[in-house]
């Protein structure tokens, strides 16, 4: 029984992982083909549909960590995904007139070219029970340079959309109300804002630990 639940794992992990593949694949082609023949004011529009259904589909990943499907800690994984999703619909999705910056082609081409190593990765590793070295070497590599481009490009457009924030007020509570609740969605803004300075110089150590923990372990295999 134990087996046929290991396999069945390695199955679902697998179509998983490839599927969200070829999503990113779709995000990362539509970028570059609109980005030759439109330039950068047209890459979000090429790009939407396959961009928030692949971004949306990595919440699975936090209930894989929850149930004990995958090892990778909830801690870690949270918070990237959060802040994507944030940026994916409560940013862009929200606010119309930032999509047309260049910023968001260097978000969707830092995200779409990690997330395709990272599940071309975690596809081969479930499908196969191994992964190449220069596979593994670009998993654990890339993220040096596209994990800042990424932070920069999200933390660009949130600032970018603070004007559009406050004007709109748009999810906003205001009182009185029944709930006897505000909520302002410009100052939420804000403190995701304060949240990358802390945040993002904390993800980037422990993405290097990994990668030394990864390479060593490559090394001495």
């Amino acid at each position: 029984m134990a087996g046929f639940l290991s396999t069945l794992k390695r199955i679902y992990l697998s179509i998983y992982n490839w599927t969200i593949f070829v999503g990113w694949f779709q995000v990362l082609f539509f970028a570059l083909k609109t980005l030759r023949e439109s330039g950068h004011t047209a890459v979000y529009d090429a790009v939407e549909r396959p961009l928030q259904l692949a971004q949306t589909a990595a919440i699975m990943e936090i209930l894989h960590g929850l149930v004990g499907l995958v090892r990778s800690p909830v801690s870690a994984t949270l918070p990237q995904i959060g802040s994507r999703l944030y940026v994916t619909w409560g940013i862009l999705w929200s606010f119309p007139e930032t999509r047309t910056h260049i910023l968001v082609s260097s978000l969707v081409i830092s995200w779409s070219i990690t997330e395709i190593i990272r599940y071309s990765f975690f596809g081969v590793k479930e499908a196969f029970g191994f992964t190449p070295s220069w596979l593994l070497w670009l998993r654990y590599s890339t993220f040096l340079l596209l994990y800042p481009t990424g932070i920069t490009s999200e933390v660009g457009l949130i600032y970018i959309a603070l004007p559009y924030v406050k004007a709109s007020e748009k999810y906003c509570i205001r009182m009185p109300n029944k709930w006897n609740f505000s909520f302002d969605y410009f100052y939420a803004a804000i403190v995701a804002l304060g949240i990358y300075v802390p945040g993002s110089p904390h993800m980037y150590t422990y993405m290097l630990g990994q990668r030394k923990k990864a390479l060593s372990k490559s090394k001495t295999a």
